[in-house]
């Protein structure tokens, strides 16, 4: 049997499922098409300490960045304004 490799995002969901939501693991498992096993060893794994801090530190880093877009999409639509302004504004002094 070939051996599965999951992405890190799907084992993330997989033991939020467990921790967060309080499903069982086996049910969780078995839902998803993984062995208990491996999901048992995913919750140790992402719950150390060295994972929750990296974890922590990369939830910190997407609010930095969906802050960022948000206000680059505010400037981005104040500019377009701006232009469009000008433009009319230059058309209509003469």
């Amino acid at each position: 049997m070939a051996r599965v490799v999951y992405s890190e995002e799907f084992r993330i969901e997989a033991v939020k499922q467990v921790t967060k939501n309080g499903y069982s693991i086996t049910d969780t498992a078995e839902r998803l098409g993984v062995h208990p096993d491996s999901l048992r060893n995913w919750i140790k794994r992402l719950e150390s300490p060295q994972s929750i801090q990296k974890h922590k530190i990369l939830d910190e880093s997407q609010a930095e960045i969906k802050k960022l877009q948000k206000d680059l999409n505010r400037v981005t639509e104040e500019r377009d304004i701006l232009k469009k302004a000008t433009v009319y504004f230059a058309s209509h002094t003469n």
